[in-house]
């Protein structure tokens, strides 16, 4: 069952606003294009995802892929600090204006790598992979937090299995699959496939 606060904030948040093109589409449950190979996931989507890492006021997030920042929005609503890292410029650019504008100050920005995480940030309770790799980067394992939980979509380019990775108090990983998904592909600064 979605946290009710959760499904209110969902539905209070225009996604035009993360837009730039293809806003007549933005109330519609699919991805959208935002410009340099990404895309901002369906809304129903990121309301899933975000109740699945079951965030709290004391989280600390680390989010693989600002995009647009919509994703990033939900979750600095619901956690104490998000570290969120994208590749692109434009994008990076883009988003920390919008997140500045809404008034999002719990928000660390990163232009870079992802898949090396933030390690002088680390560990992260949470971690959120809004790209798809072949297999799971050993650096945000690493960088996963004691009883802390991973979002990552795992798998081959046309599709990919949502893994939800958890790490218990003997430091032990857990997976599980949530179903299948499908995400633009995880990149390192090379531009090549993880």
């Amino acid at each position: 069952m979605i946290k009710i606060e959760l499904i209110e904030f969902f539905k209070s948040l225009d996604r035009r606003l993360f837009l730039e093109k293809n806003q007549a589409y933005a109330s519609m449950d699919i991805p959208l294009d935002i410009g340099y190979g990404q895309t901002i996931s369906q809304p129903s989507l990121v309301l899933e995802m975000t109740d699945v890492l079951d965030l709290t006021s004391d989280s600390k997030v680390l989010e693989i892929g600002t995009g647009s920042g919509y994703q990033t929005v939900f979750l600095a609503k619901f956690s104490n600090h998000v570290f969120t890292i994208e590749r692109i410029e434009a994008l990076y650019e883009k988003a920390k204006e919008r997140l500045n504008v809404l008034g999002y100050d719990n928000v660390s920005y990163k232009l870079g790598d992802g898949s090396l995480g933030w390690e002088e940030h680390a560990p992260f309770d949470r971690i959120i992979v809004t790209s798809s790799a072949f297999k799971i980067p050993s650096n945000l394992l690493e960088q996963l937090a004691t009883n802390g939980k991973m979002l990552i979509p795992i798998g081959e380019e046309e599709v990919q299995k949502l893994l939800l990775v958890t790490k218990d108090s003997h430091g032990k990983i857990n997976q599980e699959s949530l179903g299948y998904v499908r995400f633009v592909r995880l990149l390192d600064d090379e531009g090549r496939l993880l």
